[in-house]
């Protein structure tokens, strides 16, 4: 591993570790700008979990407000019953047709959320329909890595203030990461290069999370509302993008 190659994880570390702290997700999609132009993709993918994981981790130690175990749990249910099936889709879905029609998807909810009431509350559907939100991250996390989006954008619909968003969505990431991660160790994709790449990121993730937890902290849940639509709809258009360019070429 080079000296550029180090310095690119280590910008990645730090801009996605303080992204995901503030808004508690997209550690991944931020990184991997930085990280595309120098590392191994093979090692990519396990350095996006064990970053994730990092981020998560630290923002559930510093959540002041404790978890909604109820609604968690019905995530949670639903997400981890998903994974397998995204995983047995791999075989029969065009993942990168299946990443531009979400990201198509992701845009327009985004969009559509940005101009109604900051006030929406869905109240119907209950724990099934969270289960639902969940089942559906849980598929797309399976199949491409995208266990992000449909619970967030179901938490925005709901209407439940930051903290609550915060709590529930940091349960279900960090654990249906870590059964990601238990399943590249193995599978044997957790190699001496990968180690060292992890050894390079903790510092640099566990200090970007911290500050961008600090900044959590100082804003409403309107802010915090406007910010992960931003990072969605970033997201939405970088899927997008991805997929059109992987047609092209």
């Amino acid at each position: 591993m080079t000296l550029l190659d180090c310095l690119a994880i280590v910008l990645g570390c730090c801009v996605g570790g303080f992204v995901s702290g503030v808004a508690g997700f997209a550690f991944g999609m931020v990184a991997m700008v930085s990280w595309v132009w120098r590392i191994d993709p093979q090692i990519i993918a396990p350095m996006v979990v064990f970053g994730s994981i990092v981020t998560q981790s630290t923002s559930v130690t510093c959540l002041h407000c404790g978890v909604n175990w109820r609604l968690t749990t019905q995530f949670l249910v639903g997400g981890l019953a998903g994974v397998p099936l995204g995983i047995m889709l791999l075989g029969c879905i065009d993942v990168v047709v299946f990443k531009g029609a979400m990201g198509v998807v992701i845009i327009l909810f985004s969009l559509a959320l940005l101009f109604v009431s900051d006030n929406l509350a869905v109240r119907w559907g209950g724990g099934a329909a969270n289960g639902c939100a969940g089942f559906v991250g849980g598929v797309m996390g399976g199949l491409c890595g995208l266990n992000g989006p449909a619970p967030i954008v179901w938490c925005l619909v709901r209407g439940w203030d930051k903290d609550t968003q915060r709590g529930l969505t940091q349960v279900y990431f960090l654990s249906t990461q870590v059964v990601t991660m238990i399943g590249y160790a193995l599978s044997g994709k957790i190699t001496r290069q990968v180690l060292i790449a992890f050894a390079i990121m903790l510092p640099c993730v566990l200090l970007a999370a911290y500050v961008g937890n600090r900044v959590y902290d100082r804003i409403d849940t309107r802010q915090f509302r406007r910010i992960v639509l931003a990072l969605l709809l970033i997201s939405g258009a970088v899927l997008l993008v991805s997929s059109l360019a992987a047609h092209r070429f």
